[in-house]
């Protein structure tokens, strides 16, 4: 269903992206950021998703400035080296490519984001400094309490496991109180239970949070 194109950030760096295309004419458009394991099998196969369901997706390559044509599996080497890629990105690159995904995503309309993981903070990072964003759902981003007093520019849903230790209950009760309009769901879950391809994979919380995501998106962008 999708296939590989590229986007030219502000600053003439150009990255990869895997855009996924409905049949017929977009309901609209989303920008899907990867976990620290690149645009791999499972985030493609997440683009694919959206894509049934009527959206135009864009996965933009958020390594390629450092590592390109990353494709990391769910090992603890994979884990590892994922981590220090991202070590070594740029928040302001990183933003900029975002804005480059948000460009392309909207020849199908509004524009949503969706993150998981490094993509879920990324997602609310989206959504409190980049404009052209309808709506943005952050799927357990453990640096959003440490940024939770920027102000949204657009409609967010925040997706959390209880049993997730890298974000604590504390830290998640930080940010409801910050965005108090926003909506929260919790999980009877562990860190990254929406991806079917790591051991913590939780399917009916992965798919009453996609059930969710997409009732959300429909309201704020069709």
């Amino acid at each position: 269903m999708g296939d590989m194109i590229t986007l030219t950030a502000k600053d003439g760096v150009k990255i990869k992206a895997y855009r996924a295309q409905p049949n017929g004419k977009p309901r609209a458009g989303i920008v899907l950021l990867q976990e620290i394991f690149g645009v791999n099998h499972h985030i493609k196969k997440v683009a694919d998703e959206f894509a049934l369901a009527g959206y135009l997706v864009i996965a933009p390559a958020l390594f390629d400035r450092v590592a390109p044509d990353v494709e990391l599996g769910y090992a603890p080497e994979d884990i590892k080296r994922g981590m220090e890629i991202r070590a070594k990105t740029k928040f302001e690159d990183t933003l900029a490519d975002i804005e480059a995904a948000v460009a392309a995503a909207s020849g199908g309309g509004r524009v949503g984001v969706v993150g998981y993981c490094w993509g879920g903070s990324l997602a609310y990072a989206a959504a409190t400094h980049l404009h052209g964003i309808s709506a943005a759902v952050c799927y357990y981003g453990s640096n959003i309490a440490a940024t939770r007093r920027e102000t949204l520019l657009a409609p967010t849903q925040f997706h959390f496991g209880e049993r997730d230790k890298s974000i604590p209950p504390e830290d998640i009760e930080k940010i409801r109180a910050a965005h108090p309009d926003s909506a929260m769901y919790i999980y009877p879950a562990d860190h990254g239970f929406s991806c079917s391809e790591r051991a913590s994979y939780d399917a009916p919380s992965a798919e009453l949070a996609q059930s969710r995501t997409l009732e959300f998106f429909a309201h704020y962008l069709d």
